[in-house]
Parts: C-alpha cells; sequence; structure tokens
C-alpha cells in the first residue's frame, strides 16, 4: 500500500491508501485530463466553397481526417476539407461557447477575418 493525494471535484486535497497499480492508474488519468485540450476549428472545402466550424478533443489530424471521408452529413458529401483556422483550450465548456459564439455571427466575412488574422 502507498499512500496518495488525491483531487476532489472541488480542486481540495485528500489522502488515501491505495494499493501501487490503483496509485499508478489514478495518476495516469489525472495527467490525461491535465493534457487534454479541446480545439475549435474551421475548415474550408474548396469544392463546394463553404466553412464548416467545430470543436474537438481529438487531435485536429485525426478529426479532419473522419471530415474527409465518406459519410452522412454536411461535410461528408466532399473529401477536401482543410484546416484553415484553430484555437485550444483547456475546457470543454470555454470550446463549446467560442465555437457557439462563431456560429452566431452567420457572416462569412467574420470567419474570413479571423483567417486572414492568423497570416
Amino acid at each position: 500500500m502507498v499512500q496518495s493525494i488525491c483531487l476532489t471535484s472541488r480542486g481540495s486535497a485528500v489522502r488515501a491508501r491505495v494499493l501501487p497499480q490503483e496509485a499508478f492508474e489514478i495518476s495516469k488519468a489525472f495527467f490525461i485530463l491535465l493534457l487534454m485540450q479541446f480545439t475549435v476549428y474551421i475548415l474550408h472545402s474548396s469544392s463546394i466553397d463553404k466553412y464548416y466550424v467545430g470543436f474537438t478533443a481529438l487531435s485536429i489530424e485525426e478529426r479532419l481526417r473522419r471530415h474527409n471521408t465518406n459519410h452522412k452529413g454536411f461535410t461528408g458529401t466532399v473529401g477536401d476539407w482543410q484546416v484553415k483556422y484553430t484555437e485550444k483550450y483547456a475546457e470543454k465548456s470555454q470550446a463549446v461557447n467560442r465555437e457557439k459564439e462563431i456560429k452566431s455571427k452567420k457572416l462569412r466575412a467574420y470567419i474570413e477575418k479571423l483567417i486572414a488574422q492568423l497570416g
């Protein structure tokens, strides 16, 4: 048995006695949570000249691969999506809110302005 310090959902530390394997799993899960990032992204398809706004916890490369596969839905009809813009967030709620903010503008000019700021 080893003594481990765990964080509660409110961020306070508590001590717990756990087996070494359990301590490893707890530490592994904690570091995965620390490393998790959420990405808000804008894709563009040149064949249909449209933008797509979304967010993901996956790597942007994996998410793009999925968008470019043949599937039902808006992005599945074409396979030439390219990432034009990304923003990283530590919390899912932040990414969701930012995605909604971009989508609420409903302006192509706003999206193109965001992309141009990167250039």
